[in-house]
Protein backbone atom coordinates (compact mmCIF):
# COMPACT_ATOMS: atom_id res chain seq x y z
CA UNK A 1 0.00 0.00 0.00
CA UNK A 2 1.34 3.04 -0.91
CA UNK A 3 1.73 6.06 1.76
CA UNK A 4 1.89 9.30 1.03
CA UNK A 5 1.28 12.41 3.39
CA UNK A 6 -0.98 14.73 3.46
CA UNK A 7 -3.69 12.14 2.38
CA UNK A 8 -7.28 11.95 4.01
CA UNK A 9 -8.55 8.54 5.68
CA UNK A 10 -10.32 7.54 2.30
CA UNK A 11 -11.33 4.16 3.86
CA UNK A 12 -13.90 6.41 6.10
CA UNK A 13 -14.32 8.75 3.08
CA UNK A 14 -15.01 6.39 0.33
CA UNK A 15 -18.44 4.40 3.21
CA UNK A 16 -20.31 7.46 2.46
CA UNK A 17 -20.34 6.84 -1.50
CA UNK A 18 -22.38 3.92 -2.25
CA UNK A 19 -21.41 3.70 -5.85
CA UNK A 20 -17.95 3.36 -5.29
CA UNK A 21 -18.25 -0.28 -4.25
CA UNK A 22 -19.73 -1.22 -7.56
CA UNK A 23 -18.28 -3.86 -9.84
CA UNK A 24 -18.50 -3.88 -13.40
CA UNK A 25 -17.95 -5.62 -16.56
CA UNK A 26 -18.21 -9.03 -14.84
CA UNK A 27 -16.86 -8.63 -11.08
CA UNK A 28 -14.19 -5.78 -12.33
CA UNK A 29 -14.05 -3.11 -9.30
CA UNK A 30 -14.71 0.19 -10.54
CA UNK A 31 -11.95 2.75 -10.07
CA UNK A 32 -13.50 6.56 -10.65
CA UNK A 33 -11.21 8.73 -12.20
CA UNK A 34 -13.56 11.05 -13.69
CA UNK A 35 -14.40 13.69 -11.24
CA UNK A 36 -13.60 16.63 -13.73
CA UNK A 37 -17.07 15.19 -14.95
CA UNK A 38 -18.49 14.89 -12.69
CA UNK A 39 -18.29 13.38 -8.77
CA UNK A 40 -19.93 10.74 -7.46
CA UNK A 41 -22.47 11.55 -3.96
CA UNK A 42 -22.39 11.07 -0.70
CA UNK A 43 -25.10 9.26 1.36
CA UNK A 44 -25.48 12.70 3.20
CA UNK A 45 -26.62 14.48 -0.22
CA UNK A 46 -28.74 11.04 -1.33
CA UNK A 47 -30.43 11.32 1.59
CA UNK A 48 -30.68 14.72 1.83
CA UNK A 49 -32.79 14.80 -1.89
CA UNK A 50 -35.16 11.83 -0.56
CA UNK A 51 -36.04 13.79 2.76
CA UNK A 52 -36.83 16.87 0.61
CA UNK A 53 -39.18 14.86 -2.00
CA UNK A 54 -40.60 12.74 1.17
CA UNK A 55 -41.09 15.58 3.34
CA UNK A 56 -40.85 18.52 2.33
CA UNK A 57 -41.56 18.90 -1.62
CA UNK A 58 -43.37 22.28 -2.67
CA UNK A 59 -43.03 25.48 -4.56
CA UNK A 60 -41.16 28.08 -2.73
CA UNK A 61 -41.93 31.64 -1.71
CA UNK A 62 -46.22 32.20 -2.15
CA UNK A 63 -47.03 29.23 -0.82
CA UNK A 64 -48.85 29.82 3.09
CA UNK A 65 -49.08 26.60 3.92
CA UNK A 66 -46.71 24.34 6.08
CA UNK A 67 -45.23 22.91 3.35
CA UNK A 68 -44.41 25.99 0.75
CA UNK A 69 -42.86 27.57 4.18
CA UNK A 70 -40.49 24.73 4.92
CA UNK A 71 -39.87 24.12 1.48
CA UNK A 72 -38.67 27.85 0.99
CA UNK A 73 -36.40 28.11 4.30
CA UNK A 74 -34.61 24.98 2.48
CA UNK A 75 -33.98 26.35 -0.10
CA UNK A 76 -33.24 29.44 1.09
CA UNK A 77 -30.63 28.08 3.81
CA UNK A 78 -28.99 26.54 0.84
CA UNK A 79 -28.30 30.12 -0.61
CA UNK A 80 -26.44 30.85 3.27
CA UNK A 81 -24.67 27.60 2.81
CA UNK A 82 -23.13 28.44 -0.42
CA UNK A 83 -22.47 32.56 0.59
CA UNK A 84 -20.55 30.73 3.51
CA UNK A 85 -19.20 28.56 1.40
CA UNK A 86 -17.14 31.27 -0.92
CA UNK A 87 -16.76 34.18 1.67
CA UNK A 88 -19.62 36.20 -0.09
CA UNK A 89 -20.06 39.73 1.72
CA UNK A 90 -24.37 39.24 1.16
CA UNK A 91 -26.45 36.32 0.76
CA UNK A 92 -28.06 38.37 -1.97
CA UNK A 93 -25.11 38.17 -4.07
CA UNK A 94 -26.09 34.26 -4.79
CA UNK A 95 -27.56 33.26 -7.39
CA UNK A 96 -28.90 30.07 -8.24
CA UNK A 97 -29.44 28.69 -11.42
CA UNK A 98 -28.97 25.21 -13.57
CA UNK A 99 -25.17 25.13 -14.05
CA UNK A 100 -22.04 26.85 -15.00
CA UNK A 101 -22.44 27.05 -18.61
CA UNK A 102 -26.17 28.87 -17.43
CA UNK A 103 -24.36 31.34 -14.86
CA UNK A 104 -21.77 32.52 -17.98
CA UNK A 105 -24.85 33.09 -19.94
CA UNK A 106 -26.30 35.29 -17.55
CA UNK A 107 -23.85 37.14 -17.09
CA UNK A 108 -23.15 37.08 -21.07
CA UNK A 109 -26.24 38.33 -21.92
CA UNK A 110 -26.45 41.34 -18.42
CA UNK A 111 -23.57 43.05 -20.24
CA UNK A 112 -25.11 42.67 -23.46
CA UNK A 113 -28.84 44.22 -22.16
CA UNK A 114 -26.96 46.40 -20.30
CA UNK A 115 -26.94 50.44 -20.03
CA UNK A 116 -23.62 52.52 -19.85
CA UNK A 117 -21.31 51.55 -17.90
CA UNK A 118 -21.65 47.94 -18.56
CA UNK A 119 -22.86 47.63 -22.07
CA UNK A 120 -21.06 45.69 -24.83
CA UNK A 121 -21.22 46.77 -28.13
CA UNK A 122 -19.03 47.20 -31.45
CA UNK A 123 -16.89 50.04 -29.74
CA UNK A 124 -15.64 47.41 -26.54
CA UNK A 125 -13.78 44.43 -26.45
CA UNK A 126 -14.47 40.81 -24.83
CA UNK A 127 -11.37 38.83 -23.17
CA UNK A 128 -11.00 35.30 -22.44
CA UNK A 129 -8.43 32.37 -22.79
CA UNK A 130 -6.94 29.92 -25.20
CA UNK A 131 -7.72 27.33 -22.32
CA UNK A 132 -11.53 27.65 -21.87
CA UNK A 133 -14.37 25.60 -21.59
CA UNK A 134 -16.35 25.93 -24.32
CA UNK A 135 -18.95 27.69 -21.97
CA UNK A 136 -16.74 30.41 -21.46
CA UNK A 137 -16.44 30.50 -25.07
CA UNK A 138 -19.46 30.19 -26.87
CA UNK A 139 -21.13 33.03 -25.04
CA UNK A 140 -18.79 35.39 -25.18
CA UNK A 141 -18.64 34.39 -28.92
CA UNK A 142 -22.33 34.93 -29.22
CA UNK A 143 -22.41 37.75 -27.60
CA UNK A 144 -19.96 39.34 -29.69
CA UNK A 145 -21.57 38.74 -32.63
CA UNK A 146 -25.05 40.17 -31.50
CA UNK A 147 -22.83 43.31 -30.46
CA UNK A 148 -20.05 43.78 -32.98
CA UNK A 149 -17.72 43.84 -30.17
CA UNK A 150 -14.03 42.14 -30.86
CA UNK A 151 -13.34 39.10 -29.16
CA UNK A 152 -9.83 38.90 -28.14
CA UNK A 153 -7.85 35.76 -25.91
CA UNK A 154 -4.81 35.28 -24.37
CA UNK A 155 -2.46 32.05 -26.00
CA UNK A 156 -0.99 29.27 -23.99
CA UNK A 157 2.66 28.35 -23.65
CA UNK A 158 4.55 25.21 -24.76
CA UNK A 159 4.27 23.90 -20.99
CA UNK A 160 0.06 24.51 -20.83
CA UNK A 161 0.30 28.00 -18.82
CA UNK A 162 -1.47 31.50 -20.08
CA UNK A 163 1.10 33.46 -21.70
CA UNK A 164 0.77 37.16 -20.07
CA UNK A 165 3.69 38.57 -21.63
CA UNK A 166 1.19 40.52 -23.91
CA UNK A 167 -0.94 41.60 -21.05
CA UNK A 168 -1.07 45.05 -21.69
CA UNK A 169 -1.99 44.54 -25.38
CA UNK A 170 -4.47 41.98 -24.92
CA UNK A 171 -6.13 43.76 -21.98
CA UNK A 172 -6.59 47.66 -23.12
CA UNK A 173 -8.72 50.54 -22.50
CA UNK A 174 -11.70 49.17 -24.72
CA UNK A 175 -11.93 46.27 -22.53
CA UNK A 176 -15.27 45.85 -20.88
CA UNK A 177 -15.09 42.06 -19.46
CA UNK A 178 -12.50 40.05 -19.13
CA UNK A 179 -13.65 36.26 -18.48
CA UNK A 180 -11.18 33.33 -17.92
CA UNK A 181 -10.99 29.74 -16.04
CA UNK A 182 -9.20 29.44 -12.38
CA UNK A 183 -8.61 26.05 -12.46
CA UNK A 184 -8.32 24.57 -15.97
CA UNK A 185 -10.39 21.19 -16.68
CA UNK A 186 -8.27 20.16 -19.54
CA UNK A 187 -4.57 21.08 -18.61
CA UNK A 188 -5.17 21.22 -15.04
CA UNK A 189 -3.70 24.49 -14.82
CA UNK A 190 -4.23 27.31 -11.92
CA UNK A 191 -4.41 30.57 -13.53
CA UNK A 192 -2.80 33.41 -11.56
CA UNK A 193 -5.81 35.61 -10.75
CA UNK A 194 -4.11 38.54 -8.89
CA UNK A 195 -2.13 39.28 -12.51
CA UNK A 196 -5.41 39.62 -14.75
CA UNK A 197 -7.51 41.22 -12.16
CA UNK A 198 -5.19 43.94 -11.29
CA UNK A 199 -4.80 44.79 -14.91
CA UNK A 200 -8.36 44.49 -15.70
CA UNK A 201 -9.00 46.98 -12.62
CA UNK A 202 -6.59 49.43 -14.15
CA UNK A 203 -8.48 49.68 -17.25
CA UNK A 204 -11.80 49.89 -15.33
CA UNK A 205 -12.94 46.08 -17.23
CA UNK A 206 -14.89 43.85 -15.41
CA UNK A 207 -13.88 40.29 -14.05
CA UNK A 208 -15.83 37.24 -14.91
CA UNK A 209 -13.93 33.54 -12.92
CA UNK A 210 -15.22 30.15 -14.16
CA UNK A 211 -14.27 28.21 -10.51
CA UNK A 212 -15.92 25.31 -11.85
CA UNK A 213 -12.80 23.10 -11.34
CA UNK A 214 -12.14 25.16 -8.51
CA UNK A 215 -14.63 25.34 -6.01
CA UNK A 216 -15.08 21.17 -5.65
CA UNK A 217 -11.05 21.44 -4.41
CA UNK A 218 -9.99 24.05 -2.96
CA UNK A 219 -10.96 27.15 -0.41
CA UNK A 220 -12.98 29.73 -2.53
CA UNK A 221 -12.98 33.22 -1.24
CA UNK A 222 -14.43 35.46 -3.63
CA UNK A 223 -13.83 38.51 -1.68
CA UNK A 224 -10.07 37.44 -1.86
CA UNK A 225 -10.19 36.64 -5.49
CA UNK A 226 -11.47 40.37 -6.43
CA UNK A 227 -13.88 39.36 -8.71
CA UNK A 228 -17.12 40.72 -9.69
CA UNK A 229 -18.46 37.40 -11.03
CA UNK A 230 -17.80 34.06 -9.88
CA UNK A 231 -19.40 30.62 -11.69
CA UNK A 232 -19.32 26.94 -10.50
CA UNK A 233 -21.51 23.98 -10.78
CA UNK A 234 -22.55 21.73 -8.18
CA UNK A 235 -22.70 18.19 -9.79
CA UNK A 236 -18.75 19.02 -9.65
CA UNK A 237 -18.93 19.42 -5.60
CA UNK A 238 -20.45 16.20 -4.53
CA UNK A 239 -24.26 17.55 -4.68
CA UNK A 240 -26.12 16.59 -7.29
CA UNK A 241 -26.40 17.80 -11.08
CA UNK A 242 -29.29 20.81 -11.62
CA UNK A 243 -27.39 23.42 -9.88
CA UNK A 244 -25.45 25.80 -10.05
CA UNK A 245 -24.27 29.01 -8.78
CA UNK A 246 -23.51 32.34 -10.04
CA UNK A 247 -22.38 35.18 -7.62
CA UNK A 248 -21.88 38.57 -8.03
CA UNK A 249 -21.07 41.86 -6.62
CA UNK A 250 -24.53 43.16 -5.50
CA UNK A 251 -23.89 46.82 -6.70
CA UNK A 252 -24.10 44.96 -10.26
CA UNK A 253 -26.46 42.98 -9.70
CA UNK A 254 -28.59 45.79 -8.98
CA UNK A 255 -27.62 47.90 -11.84
CA UNK A 256 -27.70 45.03 -14.42
CA UNK A 257 -30.93 43.98 -16.36
CA UNK A 258 -32.21 40.55 -15.69
CA UNK A 259 -32.22 37.52 -18.21
CA UNK A 260 -34.63 35.48 -17.89
CA UNK A 261 -38.41 36.45 -17.30
CA UNK A 262 -41.28 35.17 -15.88
CA UNK A 263 -42.60 34.50 -12.15
CA UNK A 264 -40.69 34.99 -9.37
CA UNK A 265 -38.48 38.35 -10.83
CA UNK A 266 -40.87 40.64 -10.92
CA UNK A 267 -42.28 43.03 -8.28
CA UNK A 268 -45.67 44.27 -10.29
CA UNK A 269 -46.52 43.32 -13.56
CA UNK A 270 -49.12 45.03 -16.19
CA UNK A 271 -49.71 44.86 -19.75
CA UNK A 272 -47.61 47.58 -20.07
CA UNK A 273 -44.51 46.77 -18.06
CA UNK A 274 -43.14 45.64 -15.11
CA UNK A 275 -40.60 46.10 -12.07
CA UNK A 276 -38.24 43.90 -10.96
CA UNK A 277 -37.72 41.89 -7.45
CA UNK A 278 -34.33 42.90 -6.05
CA UNK A 279 -31.47 40.15 -6.30
CA UNK A 280 -31.46 37.86 -6.18
CA UNK A 281 -34.61 36.91 -7.30
CA UNK A 282 -34.44 39.49 -10.04
CA UNK A 283 -32.44 36.26 -11.99
CA UNK A 284 -34.43 33.45 -11.01
CA UNK A 285 -37.07 33.48 -12.84
CA UNK A 286 -39.42 30.30 -12.63
CA UNK A 287 -39.64 27.45 -10.39
CA UNK A 288 -35.90 27.24 -9.12
CA UNK A 289 -33.94 23.80 -8.60
CA UNK A 290 -35.05 23.53 -4.93
CA UNK A 291 -34.62 19.87 -4.30
CA UNK A 292 -31.01 20.31 -6.55
CA UNK A 293 -30.01 23.49 -4.25
CA UNK A 294 -31.26 21.50 -1.23
CA UNK A 295 -28.89 19.13 -2.02
CA UNK A 296 -26.23 21.28 -2.91
CA UNK A 297 -26.25 22.49 0.77
CA UNK A 298 -26.12 19.14 2.46
CA UNK A 299 -22.62 18.69 -0.45
CA UNK A 300 -21.04 21.85 0.89
CA UNK A 301 -22.16 20.52 4.66
CA UNK A 302 -20.42 17.44 3.96
CA UNK A 303 -16.96 18.77 2.38
CA UNK A 304 -17.01 21.68 5.33
CA UNK A 305 -16.72 18.60 7.77
CA UNK A 306 -13.78 17.25 5.74
CA UNK A 307 -12.41 20.58 5.15
CA UNK A 308 -11.50 22.38 1.87
CA UNK A 309 -7.98 22.70 3.14
CA UNK A 310 -7.43 19.04 3.93
CA UNK A 311 -9.03 18.18 0.45
CA UNK A 312 -6.27 20.33 -0.93
CA UNK A 313 -3.67 18.87 0.54
CA UNK A 314 -5.02 15.13 0.11
CA UNK A 315 -5.40 16.19 -4.18
CA UNK A 316 -2.19 17.68 -4.21
CA UNK A 317 -0.23 14.88 -2.73
CA UNK A 318 -2.01 12.67 -5.31
CA UNK A 319 -1.24 14.57 -8.41
CA UNK A 320 2.12 14.88 -7.54
CA UNK A 321 2.21 10.38 -7.18
CA UNK A 322 0.51 10.54 -10.22
CA UNK A 323 2.30 12.88 -12.72
CA UNK A 324 5.20 10.60 -11.27
CA UNK A 325 3.95 7.19 -12.04
CA UNK A 326 2.51 8.78 -15.55
CA UNK A 327 5.68 9.78 -16.47
CA UNK A 328 6.91 6.49 -16.05
CA UNK A 329 4.99 5.03 -18.18
CA UNK A 330 6.49 4.53 -22.02
CA UNK A 331 5.69 7.31 -24.97
CA UNK A 332 3.22 9.00 -22.27
CA UNK A 333 2.75 12.63 -22.68
CA UNK A 334 1.42 14.82 -20.36
CA UNK A 335 -0.65 17.99 -22.23
CA UNK A 336 -0.43 20.91 -19.29
CA UNK A 337 2.01 21.39 -16.65
CA UNK A 338 4.17 18.12 -15.35
CA UNK A 339 4.58 19.34 -11.79
CA UNK A 340 1.95 19.59 -8.94
CA UNK A 341 2.81 22.94 -7.89
CA UNK A 342 -0.18 25.54 -9.10
CA UNK A 343 -2.22 22.83 -10.84
CA UNK A 344 -5.19 20.76 -10.50
CA UNK A 345 -5.92 17.14 -9.77
CA UNK A 346 -7.14 16.59 -13.56
CA UNK A 347 -4.41 15.41 -15.58
CA UNK A 348 -4.67 15.21 -19.12
CA UNK A 349 -2.04 12.96 -21.53
CA UNK A 350 -1.46 11.08 -24.56
CA UNK A 351 -0.19 7.44 -25.36
CA UNK A 352 2.06 7.47 -28.64
CA UNK A 353 0.14 6.92 -31.20
CA UNK A 354 -2.73 5.37 -29.88
CA UNK A 355 -6.05 6.95 -30.19
CA UNK A 356 -7.88 8.41 -26.36
CA UNK A 357 -10.73 6.79 -27.73
CA UNK A 358 -9.56 3.31 -27.80
CA UNK A 359 -7.28 3.75 -23.99
CA UNK A 360 -9.83 4.78 -22.44
CA UNK A 361 -12.42 1.69 -24.06
CA UNK A 362 -9.69 -0.33 -23.11
CA UNK A 363 -9.07 1.34 -19.53
CA UNK A 364 -12.90 0.40 -19.15
CA UNK A 365 -12.85 -3.33 -19.80
CA UNK A 366 -10.75 -2.99 -16.81
CA UNK A 367 -13.05 -1.11 -15.17
CA UNK A 368 -11.21 2.15 -15.16
CA UNK A 369 -13.29 4.97 -15.70
CA UNK A 370 -11.52 8.15 -17.27
CA UNK A 371 -12.52 10.95 -19.62
CA UNK A 372 -11.65 11.05 -23.59
CA UNK A 373 -11.98 13.71 -26.09
CA UNK A 374 -11.51 17.53 -26.19
CA UNK A 375 -13.36 17.66 -23.00
CA UNK A 376 -15.19 20.62 -24.07
CA UNK A 377 -11.78 22.77 -24.82
CA UNK A 378 -11.33 21.92 -28.36
CA UNK A 379 -8.74 24.83 -29.32
CA UNK A 380 -6.03 23.40 -26.27
CA UNK A 381 -6.20 20.45 -28.64
CA UNK A 382 -5.56 22.49 -31.97
CA UNK A 383 -2.82 24.48 -30.28
CA UNK A 384 -1.04 21.43 -28.71
CA UNK A 385 -1.62 19.55 -32.22
CA UNK A 386 -3.57 16.72 -30.91
CA UNK A 387 -7.11 15.28 -31.76
CA UNK A 388 -8.24 14.48 -28.14
CA UNK A 389 -6.41 13.66 -24.49
CA UNK A 390 -6.95 11.32 -22.15
CA UNK A 391 -8.02 12.48 -18.69
CA UNK A 392 -7.84 11.25 -15.26
CA UNK A 393 -9.24 13.12 -12.30
CA UNK A 394 -9.22 12.40 -8.79
CA UNK A 395 -11.20 13.88 -5.55
CA UNK A 396 -11.42 13.58 -1.77
CA UNK A 397 -12.23 9.84 -2.15
CA UNK A 398 -9.19 8.80 -4.79
CA UNK A 399 -7.18 6.57 -3.62
CA UNK A 400 -2.45 6.21 -4.17
CA UNK A 401 -3.87 2.40 -5.44
CA UNK A 402 -6.40 3.70 -7.89
CA UNK A 403 -3.23 6.17 -9.44
CA UNK A 404 -1.81 2.60 -9.60
CA UNK A 405 -4.11 0.50 -11.15
CA UNK A 406 -4.74 3.08 -13.79
CA UNK A 407 -0.63 3.15 -14.66
CA UNK A 408 -1.06 -1.10 -14.88
CA UNK A 409 -3.99 -0.42 -16.85
CA UNK A 410 -1.75 1.87 -19.49
CA UNK A 411 0.29 -0.79 -19.58
CA UNK A 412 -1.70 -3.06 -20.58
CA UNK A 413 -2.97 -0.49 -23.41
CA UNK A 414 0.35 -0.13 -24.61
CA UNK A 415 0.37 -4.28 -24.55
CA UNK A 416 -3.11 -4.74 -26.04
CA UNK A 417 -1.62 -2.41 -29.32
CA UNK A 418 1.44 -3.69 -29.72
Amino acid sequence: MTLLPGLLDTEAIRKDFPILDRQVHEGRKLVYLDNAATSQKPRQVLDALSEYYERYNANVHRGVHVLAEEATALYEGARDKVAAFVNAPSRDEVIFTKNASESLNLVANMLGWADEPYRVDSETEIVITEMEHHSNIVPWQLLAQRTGAKLKWFGLTDDGRLDLSNIDQVITEKTKIVSFVLVSNILGTQNPVEAIVRRAQEVGALVCIDASQAAPHMPLDVQALQADFVAFTGHKMCGPTGIGVLWGRQELLEDLPPFLGGGEMIETVSMHSSTYAPAPHKFEAGTPPIAQAVGLGAAIDYLDSIGMDKILAHEHALTEYAVKRLLEVPDLRIIGPTTAEERGAAISFTLGDIHPHDVGQVLDEQGIAVRVGHHCARPVCLRYGIPATTRASFYLYSTPAEIDALVDGLEHVRNFFG
